[in-house]
């Protein structure tokens, strides 16, 4: 074992401890010497120390939630992303606050320089100590391990990713365990595709025995597993899988979120559906908004609106189709309102309606969903939660996400369902609004984003 892996938390901790405490250092100074001097009625010391805690907490909240500390874990340009994104809410905040304690409101300059220098002490900081962490902990050496299904799909993910891992080997399940297990001494970690579990089974109980870090792609029934509850009533542990769904005070809650924030959320933005309209109008005369039929909870369909982005004879041949990255159908407003997700925001009616929630799985269309499942029965476990307009899988994939990985991804939140992660969630969505990568297209020709590679 690397005798550095001992202090990668110390690392990590300590890069994370210093940039809060100089950023929570510069709000305090703002206030010290500049905004307590131009206020009515000033704030004793300990006032200002509340102010700052207050602040601090925000901050921390928001870049724990958005990833703005993950040294070490994500990339540097999504850290960056992250952080100053989370800067930018709390500074807003703070200035709110300001007009709050002052009854008025102050020209914002200094909150704008302050977020300006505060940019630049990050990006200053994240290269510093992405630099450290890559010093003090160089990408791993891993042995893929493969059954009869191809893990070129992983491959790639983890190629992608060489500040971490790179793929120092492959081997096949064919050759037997002791020999894969004998190879593993070679490298620091193992990475398990969708092998059988039996073999699968033998590998994790020799790699712990052996003390080799895993990678394993889990599946379906290790989702169900995983989310089971642990019972004691006997001296024998007992998993127990329940398969209900919610319960009713949850259905209740979540109901009542949903449409008060959607509520507000078309009170605050009608401005951009008069703008969004008014543009897709004047590009070629066509209708603004359009519907098509989509699966919502236990398969029922409805007619989602969402904002045009595509010609009106898109689909003039009949056959349902994905937009690929350089779809010729996409409008010159449509690129813009997909590339930011503005195109979905007619959805907050349906949530109204009841026919969506705000967080959920993707509301797929019948056609496309059915060619998912012939070749993926178990698609269909997505629709034991109502389509959302946001929801786990729209936030950690990605648009051509494969239907076995969404699926997966899917199915991790209807488990593990909880008000809080539906907080996290909405909380999470503004982030991968403006990330390229959430919203990649299927690949050229593509009907679907299907893929064998499960």
């Amino acid at each position: 074992m690397n005798t550095k892996e001992q202090y990668k938390r110390i690392v990590k901790f300590g890069s994370a401890a210093i940039i809060l405490l100089i950023e929570i250092g510069l709000y305090w100074a703002l206030w010290y010497f500049h905004l307590n001097t131009i206020i009515e009625v000033r704030f004793w010391r300990r006032g200002i120390w509340l102010l700052a805690a207050m602040y601090g907490a925000l901050l921390f909240f928001f870049l724990q939630t958005y990833g703005g500390l993950k040294i070490g874990y994500l990339k540097r340009g999504n850290i960056i992303y992250s952080h100053i994104l989370s800067l930018l809410i709390a500074n807003v905040i703070g200035y709110i606050i300001l007009a709050l304690v002052d009854k008025r409101f102050h020209a914002p300059t200094s909150f704008i320089i302050l977020t300006l220098i505060d940019a630049a002490l990050v990006c200053a900081w994240v290269f510093l100590f992405q630099w450290i962490y890559s010093v003090l902990f160089p990408p791993r050496r891993l042995l893929v391990v493969y059954g009869n299904r191809p893990v070129f799909s992983i491959m790639e993910k983890i190629g992608a990713r060489d500040d971490k891992y790179i793929i120092g080997g492959v081997i096949s399940t064919k050759v037997g365990i002791d020999e894969i297990m004998k190879r593993a001494e070679e490298f620091e970690g193992m990475v398990v595709g969708d092998i059988p579990s039996h073999d699968r089974n033998l590998l994790l109980k020799k790699c712990y025995d052996a003390g080799i870090r895993v990678y394993m792609i889990p599946k379906i029934s290790d989702i169900l597993i995983r989310t089971s509850t642990n019972l004691n009533l006997f001296d024998t542990p007992i998993l127990l899988s329940r398969n209900e769904g919610l319960q009713a005070d949850q259905m209740l809650v979540k109901r009542i979120i949903d449409v008060v924030v959607s509520v507000i959320g078309i009170i605050i933005t009608m401005p951009l559906f008069v703008i969004f309209g008014a543009a897709i109008h004047l590009t070629d005369r066509g209708p603004i908004f359009y519907k098509q039929t989509r699966l919502t909870l236990d398969g029922k369909l409805f007619e989602i609106y969402k904002f045009r982005t595509m010609r009106e004879d898109a689909e003039k041949d009949g056959i349902a189709r994905l937009a690929g990255e350089d779809d010729d159908r996409i409008t010159a407003v449509g690129k813009i309102l997909r590339a930011t997700r503005f195109d979905e925001l007619p959805q907050l009616f349906n949530i109204i309606k009841g026919e969506m929630s705000l967080v959920g799985p993707r509301p797929e269309r019948p056609e496309i969903a059915a060619g998912y499942m012939e070749e993926l029965p178990e698609f269909s476990m997505r629709l034991k939660m109502k389509a959302g307009l946001t929801g786990y899988a729209q936030v950690h994939g990605k648009y051509n996400t494969t239907p076995y990985d969404k699926l997966k991804l899917d199915l991790h939140y209807i488990r593990n369902y909880s008000i809080w992660m539906d907080l996290i969630l909405i909380v999470l969505t503004p982030k991968v609004l403006f990330m390229k990568e959430s919203t990649e297209g299927v690949g050229e020709g593509e009907i679907t984003a299907n893929s064998k590679d499960k």
